[in-house]
């Protein structure tokens, strides 16, 4: 007979833009996981979000601070929600109450202080999860089941585009687009979830050549415009072009050319074209926040990232994207970032 599994208690911090898509997914679970509490930066971004639970019909408390937070003893776990670059404090107090830590990409700004984090975590034996939420699509899931078990044979070249937009006013709002809060622009903040999903499925990249760029569409520290050219451990060859300047915003996409087939991954739709002829079709069209709106995307897919953890804490099961496994993204940002200011290729390092 299987004993039924208490609610687990989250505490979300960070109340900015991707909060209601948290509260939505925590609401999605059904009661499996509850949102206890909330901790934002500011009284104002407290009470918008506040409003939000209220018309939602959440009823979380406000912690005034993190020691209040760290005092309540009901909570199970952490949604860290907070910009890169506010993140150490929290993790090694949540390391030291024992605390699993979901948390919002990037881990930190640049791989060595990413690093940093995964470390502390694993130290502590605790559980750290990263929100890489296109591995939950449901055409992505069918496309990783498929490299996993080499279904299309040899991967033989990759074509990755991330099309989207951003308008300056998305910028405008301080330390976004900076390397001091966010690391870096497009590659970090909005392509680094299509490149994580790239390397699940094709391994890591050996060497990279790249460039960057600041286009006249955006006035921002950081680069709103990244191409590169990869060559892949497994000898694959590939390209990715990622940008926030491309209006009015489009779909990203990897596709995937093996011996048996060719498979296209855009946004949340599959094409496979067999070299036998057949053609089959996995998903349905639905918005990504490719566009004007960043938040035009299901929290569906956060709903499977939080249940996936809620499997973790409860059952020991393996986490869809854990910390360890998003410093190679970090790693591959980084390397395009070297040599697109070098001007040289540049050899990776593989994230073990």
């Amino acid at each position: 007979m299987q004993t039924e599994m208490r609610p687990l208690n989250a505490a979300l911090i960070g109340l900015g833009m991707v909060a209601e898509t948290h509260l939505r997914a925590i609401q999605g679970t059904d009661g499996r996981v509850v949102l206890r509490g909330v901790l934002g930066r500011s009284a104002g971004t407290r009470d918008r979000f506040l409003a939000i639970c209220d018309q939602l019909g959440a009823t979380p408390k406000a912690y005034t601070g993190l020691d209040e937070l760290l005092a309540d003893d009901a909570l199970d776990m952490v949604i860290l929600a907070t910009p890169p670059n506010a993140r150490k404090g929290f993790v090694t107090a949540f390391a030291r109450a024992r605390l699993p830590v979901l948390m919002e990409k990037p881990v930190e700004r640049n791989l060595a202080n990413a690093r940093e984090l995964v470390e502390i975590c694993e130290q502590a034996r605790l559980p750290l999860g990263i929100v890489f939420q296109h591995r939950m699509r449901d055409a992505a899931r069918h496309l990783i089941g498929l490299m996993d078990a080499q279904a299309l044979g040899a991967l033989r070249m990759v074509d990755v585009r991330v099309p989207w937009w951003r308008e300056q006013s998305y910028y405008d709002v301080p330390g976004r687009g900076s390397y001091r809060r966010d690391g870096g622009g497009v590659l970090i903040s909005q392509a680094i979830h299509t490149l994580d999903l790239m390397l699940r499925m094709t391994g890591p990249v050996q060497t990279v050549s790249a460039m960057m760029a600041t286009t006249g569409f955006h006035t921002m520290e950081a680069e709103d415009m990244a191409s590169a050219g990869l060559q892949f451990a497994n000898g694959a060859t590939g390209a990715i072009m990622a940008t926030t300047a491309a209006f009015p915003g489009g779909g990203e996409s990897i596709t995937l050319h093996c011996d048996k087939a060719s498979a296209e991954l855009s946004s949340t739709q599959l094409t496979l074209q067999w070299r036998d002829g057949r053609v089959e079709q996995v998903g349905e069209a639905g918005g990504t926040g490719g566009g004007a709106d960043p938040m035009a995307f299901s929290h569906a897919w956060h709903q499977g990232i939080l249940e996936n953890f809620a499997d973790v804490i409860q059952s020991d099961a393996p986490l869809v994207a854990s910390g360890r496994e998003a410093l190679g993204v970090h790693a591959l940002i980084e390397g395009i970032e070297q040599s697109a200011r070098s001007g040289k290729h540049i050899r990776m390092e593989h994230e073990t």
